[in-house]
C-alpha cells in the first residue's frame, strides 16, 4: 500500500517537495547554511525555513517513515550486516550511481558490500544524502571519500578533500599525515598529496620525533630526502632519524643505499662525520655505498671553496643547505604587535658551511615595516635602510648583511623567512618565503595576511612569530673542471 502524509499527500511527491526545498538552501559540510544570493523585488521579504526542512528530512531517515527500500550493507569477510530504510528518490537525486543501481533491482532490498572502515560509516554517508550536512572525525575522512567516490557524490567528495587538506596540522594519536598522502597518491589527488608533502616538508623535525615518522613508505621517504625545502634543526638530525627508520623498517638494501646516498654529507661538520663512520651502524653497513660522497665531503671541509671549485662541481645536492633551524643558519624573530610600527633585529650566520668558512661570521640586519612601498617607489633608500611609509603599504621584510666583505666573493645568500603559526592547538609553518641576495626582499610577503585582525591565522597571541635561515650557495665558483 502506498504511504501517504497529512493531506493524503504521496510520499514520493512529499519528499520531492522537501528536495526541492533543499536544493536552494545547501548545506556545507561544516553545517552552516550558505544563502545563495537572490533578487528580490522592492520591498520582498525571504522566510527561510530550510533548517525545519532538515531537521523533517533527517527524523525520516531515523523513523523509517515511507520508505521503500532497505540497504543491506554487508562488512567485506565477516557476517556484519547494518540495514537502513531509505527512500528511491532522495537517494536517486543525491546519487547517479544509486539511481542505477536502483533502476536495476526490482527488488525492495539493496544489498551492499563494502570494507570494514566504510561500513562503519556508512550511516553517516546517507544522513549526509537527506540532510547536507555531516560531522567528521580525522579517522573517518578516508572511508566518507571512499563512499563519496564509489557513489558519485560530488559534493562530499570535494568536501572531504578539502577537510583533508584543512585539518593536516590536527593532532591524531598516530598521526594521520602519512595516511591520507597515501591515499592520496592511490587515488591521484594531486592537490591533497602536494598538501601533505608540503606539510611533512616544512615540519618535519616535528614529524622526525613523533611515530608517523615510522610509518612512511619508501617512495614518500625518498621523496622528502630529495627535497631542498626541509624544514629541521640539522642534516645530523635527518640522517639519525634515516638511521632510525631503516632499523624499524628493514628495507631492502637497495632502498637503503638510495636513501643514504640523499643525505647531504657536506652540511655535516666534520667532527659528526668521524664519528658517524666508527658509531653508526648502518654507515658501517653500507659504507662501500656512500664512501665516495663522505670522501667529498671531507674534501668539502678541509680545503676552501675557491680551491675545491676547480675540480669539483660544487653546486651538486650534497653541498646545497636545506632550511636548518640551528642557530649557524638564522635566528627566530618574535614581533609583538606587528602592525605598531617598524622593527629591526640583528643575528650572525655562519660565512658558509665549508670546513674553511664555519668559522667566519656574517652579521645581518633585518627590518620589517607593516606598511612599506615596494622599492621602485620608494623616494631614497639609505644605508640605514629607512623606507617611505604609507597606509596604502602592506608589509615587507628586507634582511641585508651589515658589512660586505672579500670573503663574500664567490658566496650568494638565499635567505629564507619560515612563518609559524597555531594550528590545531600546536606550532606549525603557516608559510615560506624565500628570496635571493640581489633581490633583498620578498616582494609577496605576508601578501594575503591580515595582522590587524586579533584573530589572524598570522598571528599568536597578537605576535608574529618568524624564523630567518641564511643559506650560502657556492653555486658562483663553478668552473670547468681540468
Amino acid at each position: 500500500m502506498a504511504h501517504t502524509y497529512e493531506g493524503g499527500i504521496p510520499a514520493r511527491v512529499y519528499l520531492g517537495t522537501l528536495l526541492v526545498a533543499l536544493c536552494f538552501h545547501p548545506i556545507s559540510v561544516g553545517g552552516a547554511a550558505l544563502k545563495q544570493e537572490v533578487a528580490l523585488e522592492n520591498g520582498a521579504t525571504t522566510l527561510n525555513h530550510s533548517m525545519a526542512m532538515v531537521q523533517r528530512m533527517e527524523g525520516l531517515l531515523a523513523q523509517g517513515n515511507g520508505s521503500d527500500v532497505a540497504l543491506r550493507v554487508q562488512t567485506v569477510n565477516t557476517d556484519e550486516v547494518k540495514v537502513i530504510q531509505a527512500h528511491t528518490l532522495v537517494l536517486s537525486l543525491q546519487s547517479e550511481v544509486f539511481e542505477e543501481l536502483l533502476l536495476s533491482h526490482n527488488t525492495s532490498t539493496l544489498v551492499l558490500r563494502e570494507p570494514a572502515d566504510c561500513a562503519a560509516v556508512f550511516d553517516k554517508f546517507i544522513r549526509y544524502l537527506y540532510c547536507g550536512d555531516i560531522s567528521v572525525r580525522l579517522d573517518q575522512a578516508i572511508p566518507l571519500h571512499k563512499l563519496a567516490s564509489k557513489y558519485r557524490v560530488w559534493s562530499l567528495q570535494q568536501g572531504l578533500s578539502q577537510y583533508m587538506t584543512g585539518h593536516l596540522s590536527s593532532d591524531s594519536p598516530t598521526g594521520h599525515v602519512v595516511g591520507w598522502y597515501q591515499y592520496a597518491m592511490q587515488i591521484g589527488d594531486a592537490n591533497l598529496r602536494d598538501s601533505c608533502l608540503q606539510y611533512l616538508s616544512w615540519n618535519l623535525s616535528s614529524v622526525l620525533q613523533s611515530g608517523e615518522w615510522g610509518s612512511i613508505s619508501d617512495d614518500l621517504l625518498l621523496s622528502l630526502m630529495q627535497r631542498s625545502d626541509l624544514i629541521l634543526q640539522s642534516e645530523l638530525e635527518l640522517y639519525e632519524a634515516l638511521e632510525a627508520w631503516i632499523g624499524q623498517n628493514q628495507p631492502a638494501g637497495l632502498t637503503v643505499e638510495n636513501a643514504l646516498r640523499q643525505v647531504r654529507y657536506g652540511m655535516i661538520p666534520p667532527q659528526h662525520l668521524f664519528r658517524l663512520q666508527k658509531q653508526s651502524p648502518v654507515m658501517l653497513k653500507y659504507y662501500e655505498s656512500i664512501r665516495d660522497l663522505l670522501f667529498l665531503a671531507f674534501q668539502f671541509h678541509s680545503a676552501s671553496p675557491v680551491q675545491l671549485a676547480k675540480y669539483f662541481d660544487v653546486n651538486c645536492s650534497i653541498f646545497t643547505p636545506r632550511n636548518y633551524l640551528s642557530p649557524s643558519w638564522g635566528s627566530p624573530w618574535v614581533i609583538n604587535n606587528p602592525t605598531r610600527d617598524d622593527r629591526s633585529f640583528s643575528f650572525q650566520t655562519q660565512l658558509g658551511p665549508s670546513g674553511s668558512d664555519a668559522s667566519k661570521r656574517v652579521t645581518w640586519n633585518g627590518l620589517f615595516s607593516p606598511r612599506w612601498l615596494p622599492l621602485s617607489v620608494r623616494s631614497a633608500y639609505t644605508n640605514e635602510m629607512q623606507a617611505t611609509r604609507t597606509d596604502a603599504g602592506r608589509p615587507r621584510i628586507i634582511v641585508t648583511p651589515a658589512t660586505s666583505s672579500p670573503d663574500f666573493a664567490g658566496v650568494s645568500f638565499q635567505k629564507t623567512v619560515i612563518v609559524t603559526a597555531r594550528q590545531g592547538g600546536k606550532m606549525v609553518v603557516r608559510h615560506v618565503y624565500n628570496f635571493h641576495q640581489s633581490t633583498e626582499e620578498a616582494g609577496d610577503f605576508l601578501v594575503e595576511a591580515d595582522l590587524h585582525r586579533r584573530a589572524s591565522e598570522y598571528l599568536i597571541d597578537s605576535s608574529l612569530y618568524l624564523h630567518v635561515v641564511v643559506k650560502p650557495l657556492y653555486h658562483s665558483l663553478i668552473v670547468a673542471r681540468k
